[in-house]
């Protein structure tokens, strides 16, 4: 069994890990960002998304807030408690919109249908509740 000691690597810190979660929730979801900005017809579905709960259509730019803006905001660590809660907020319209029709349904493998949207939303959580650390160009 190895002792507490043991574990203790020079790399390991409570910033390190903060970094690592800032870094993996920010880029994962800026590939969704860019897909929308080379794919705009995604905007009118979520358009159509919008006007089908009665909410206006422009709701649908804050996508770019949710998927550009903030992971940038999260990666860099600048404001990355507000970029947290953003992705946070995005998450729960995409949730909403999109995917409410599979809160309790499982994959072909056994994995809920929601995992990637849970994964984003409770990561976007934690770096809020976190704060970036001290690896940010504006530690919060």
């Amino acid at each position: 069994m190895l002792g507490e000691a043991a574990l203790n690597l020079p790399f390991q810190s409570d910033a390190t890990g903060k970094l690592m979660l800032r870094l993996t929730v920010g880029v994962l979801m800026l590939f969704h960002g860019i897909h929308k900005v080379i794919n705009p017809d995604s905007l009118e579905f979520i358009s159509r998304q919008l006007v089908g709960i009665d909410l206006p259509q422009v709701l649908a730019y804050g996508v770019y807030l949710g998927e550009i803006v903030a992971p940038l905001m999260v990666i860099f660590g600048i404001f990355s408690r507000l970029g947290g809660l953003v992705i946070f907020g995005n998450m729960i319209f995409a949730i909403v919109l999109a995917h409410r029709n599979q809160f309790f349904s499982l994959t072909d493998h056994g994995g809920l249908t929601l995992e990637l949207q849970l994964f984003f939303l409770l990561t976007g959580l934690a770096v809020f509740l976190l704060g970036s650390g001290r690896i940010a160009i504006k530690p919060d």
